[in-house]
């Protein structure tokens, strides 16, 4: 009977540890444009999703749960972000989704998460994403107007108090250049020109001839690339000698790659402290998560960490410390991440609330410089 009794004892303890192990799984999904115009966005998004998800489940999961990741391309199109989003939610039946991409592709997903109530993390800028603020919906990268404001200070302190913008037509564009008039308006900055480009268009001198006609003391330019290091070369092929500002919308090595060293000398941006984390003190509140990020991301694929990888990294911290804390389903995601306080990521310190679903502000950004094909910080 006793020899009867510690087997079974075993068996019980075996069969409670098999329990522990197959715990039910934890499905995610990510929406980000791999392939297509934004893939320079998208991809380092998806890596770095992909890197995080294996470094959890190599040390067992979260709560003795695996996370299971399921990504789909986007192309940076919003039909297929809209496809592919319910595709998530009814066949893969994800608890939550870190991105799309673009801003354009986030407010037509929008709809579908809050009517399905699946936690959202944006990886896009856009304003309008996270103001107002919905149940649902959260995003890493700071509000564009977070960014204006950041361009409008530097361009204050250097006494440059006639602009001209040059914006894209999309939404990301648009949104930028809604928040730039409003805060100029309000900042005591004159718009002397005020011209518009096609994400498609591939020269720019047109805009530009007419810019330089309004005779600005800088030019602001608000969109992703191409378009962006189009406009950098033309100004320095027209022989223009007026300050460019460009968005946090190029704050990657690709924009200094596509529009040339040469011409993108100079050329001033808020950027993520990512880009110049080499440059700042050590005390630094993000230096850690810096650190860990561009070593872990170059030992994974060879190449340093992007700032856009980024937004799905402090996407996915976002998700981890709310599964952690409170639990893993939908509703407790959710409640979790907006109970986010103080939490260094890649993108700035992160702290939620029931109506700041972005949780950033002016300290995210550094203004920065291109200085011989690399990032140098703005005096």
């Amino acid at each position: 009977m006793k020899k009867l009794l510690v087997a079974l004892s075993v068996l019980f303890v075996c069969f409670a540890a098999t329990a522990v192990v197959a715990a039910p799984p934890i499905r995610i999904g990510g929406l980000f444009a791999v392939t297509g115009p934004a893939s320079f966005l998208g991809e380092p998004e998806k890596k770095s999703l992909e890197m995080l998800v294996n470094e959890v489940n190599a040390k067992g999961g979260v709560n003795g749960s695996k996370i299971e990741l399921t990504v789909y391309d986007t192309q940076g199109d919003v039909t297929k972000a809209v496809q592919l989003a319910t595709k998530l939610i009814k066949n893969d039946q994800v608890v939550a989704i870190i991105g799309p991409s673009t801003t354009g592709e986030t407010m037509a997903v929008i709809p579908i998460v809050e009517k399905e109530q699946i936690p959202l993390i944006s990886c896009a800028a856009g304003i309008k994403i996270t103001e107002p603020a919905k149940r649902w919906v959260f995003k890493t990268p700071a509000n564009d107007h977070v960014a204006a404001a950041k361009i409008l200070l530097h361009a204050a302190k250097l006494k440059q108090k006639s602009l001209a913008l040059l914006t894209v037509s999309d939404s990301f564009g648009s949104s930028g250049r809604e928040q730039l008039k409003v805060l100029a308006a309000q900042k005591g900055f004159t718009i002397v020109a005020d011209e518009v480009y096609s994400p498609k268009d591939t020269d720019m001198t047109a805009q530009l001839t007419k810019i330089s006609g309004a005779k600005p003391d800088a030019i602001i330019c608000w969109g992703t690339n191409p378009g962006p290091a189009v406009i950098t070369r033309n100004l320095k092929q027209l022989g223009l000698k007026i300050p460019l500002y460009q968005s946090h919308g190029v704050a990657s090595k690709k924009f200094i790659e596509l529009a040339g060293a040469d011409a993108a000398e100079g050329v001033m941006l808020p950027a993520g402290k990512l880009a110049v984390y080499n440059r700042l003190k050590q005390n630094e509140p993000q230096m850690p998560v810096l650190q860990a990020y561009d070593q872990a991301y170059k030992k994974s694929y060879g190449v340093e960490a992007s700032t856009f990888g980024g937004y799905a990294y402090d996407g996915f911290q976002l998700l981890l410390g709310a599964v952690k804390k409170v639990g893993a389903t939908p509703e407790q995601i959710r409640n979790g991440i907006e109970q986010t306080r103080k939490m260094p990521g890649v993108s700035g310190v992160f702290t939620m609330s029931t109506t700041d679903h972005n949780g950033l502000d002016l300290s995210a950004f550094e203004m920065v410089r291109i200085a011989k094909g690399d990032w140098e910080l703005a005096n």
